[in-house]
């Protein structure tokens, strides 16, 4: 079952007529086909009008919404081998970001990402994808083996921000951040990040400060969430719409910027109505780019990092 945003209410209203027309039609004589066709090119058609014009607000919906993949569907999909390590050899283990060796349509490589959970179970395993800093820690080590046995990085951002509890305080969360900052600019290989769903402020841009980064089509990225914007703004969280439309949060924005590099298209609908459609196009993406990027070396990576990101700041 698909679960609808309020904006999808008249899509959800013509899919569920037609499933109560199938359903009827069950052992019944009479022909209905035509009628089905009919509907189910109406609802095609309402859906992708629908998408093709979402507003930033509607964009951040889509990019929360409970059934959109997250990393463990990505691994799943698009990567093959992968093997899990943990730990950050200082504190302890951080389920919200994980990471290992994978293989990339054959090619080695780091893949760190973050996971939120799919059930209200491992949501609270994962801590909602919100990275502690032994998370940071955690990778910041992968990144290093990476730069060890020249492999290259790719990371999957989806993160409202990272851990703002007191004991992440206390354990270093501000410098685990901008150590994993830091780890990326220096890194010795390639290195691609993608915005799979939330970008959010500096526990997404730890692991995405890279030569490369894409966004999937409806994902969002910035520095504070808008109703935490909003908040600040207009003293209340009903203005985040507003926040969402000033602060310039989506791919199609973010690419005009020159924040972003690529938008990967999603399915119609959103990467939660086929997530198997959106890891292929995410892979194939992925692929593309560390092709360009394998004939560098580090000297060159490193300044293209540099360039790309003095030119946002310029």
């Amino acid at each position: 079952m698909i679960s609808y945003l309020e904006f999808e209410k008249p899509v959800a209203e013509l899919e569920q007529r037609i499933a109560e027309l199938r359903t009827a039609a069950e052992g019944d004589d009479v022909d209905i086909s035509n009628e089905l066709q009919r509907l189910e090119i109406k609802s095609a058609n309402l859906l992708s009008s629908t998408y093709a014009s979402l507003s930033p607000w509607q964009k951040t919906q889509v990019a929360r919404h409970p059934q959109r993949p997250h990393f463990r569907d990505y691994v799943d999909y698009a990567f093959d081998e992968f093997v899990p390590l943990g730990g950050d050899r200082a504190y302890g283990e951080d389920e919200a970001i994980l990471g290992g060796f994978a293989k990339l349509n054959g090619r080695k490589i780091v893949l760190i990402g973050h996971e939120k959970g799919n059930d209200t179970a491992s949501r609270i395993q994962h801590n909602f994808g919100m990275g502690k800093p032994e998370g940071y820690r955690k990778a910041i080590r992968l990144m290093g083996l990476a730069g060890r046995f020249g492999l290259p990085v790719v990371t999957l951002v989806d993160t409202s921000g990272a851990f703002p509890g007191v004991e992440a305080e206390e354990r270093g969360q501000a410098e685990a951040i901008a150590r994993s900052t830091e780890a990326c600019l220096a890194l010795p290989v390639p290195m691609v990040a993608a915005i799979v769903g939330e970008g959010g402020s500096g526990g997404a841009v730890a692991l995405a400060s890279a030569e490369r980064v894409l966004m999937l089509e409806h994902a969002v990225y910035s520095v504070i969430s808008p109703e935490g914007c909003a908040s600040i703004l207009w003293r209340t969280a009903e203005k985040a719409p507003d926040a969402a439309e000033a602060m310039k949060i989506t791919a199609q924005d973010l690419a005009q910027l020159g924040v972003i590099d690529r938008i990967v298209s999603e399915p119609v609908g959103g990467a939660h109505r086929d997530p198997r459609a959106a890891a292929t196009a995410l892979g194939s993406a992925i692929s593309e780019e560390l092709d360009k990027l394998e004939r560098f070396e580090a000297p060159e990576l490193k300044r293209i990092r540099e360039e790309r990101f003095l030119k946002i700041a310029g």
